[in-house]
């Protein structure tokens, strides 16, 4: 298996477990059980945050490592110019 291949294999496992994680980040928070605390509430907040979080970054991936298997040319981050004095211009 060459490496295009394995990379394209990584790249569809990758829309699979986006997939998995939007099934996550789509099951309510609120199951209205008798013992729902505060605790429980912000564990599965963060839960769904992380899901989505994970997706958008896989997703990042994807899209950057199929330009790169297309021999797209990487986007550049545009600089915005903004007034710098003498001292931070110098600084590191």
């Amino acid at each position: 298996m060459t490496t295009k291949e394995t990379k394209k294999n990584i790249i569809q496992a990758g829309r699979v477990a986006v997939k998995e994680l939007i099934k996550v980040a789509k099951e309510p928070i609120i199951d209205f059980g008798p013992d729902i605390s505060a605790d429980r509430l912000k564990n599965a907040a963060a839960t769904k945050k992380l899901a989505i979080f994970d997706a958008f970054e896989i997703l990042n991936r994807i899209e950057e490592e199929q330009n790169m298997l297309e021999d797209k040319p990487k986007e550049e981050v545009k600089k915005e110019k903004t007034f710098r004095g003498f001292a931070e211009g110098r600084s590191k």
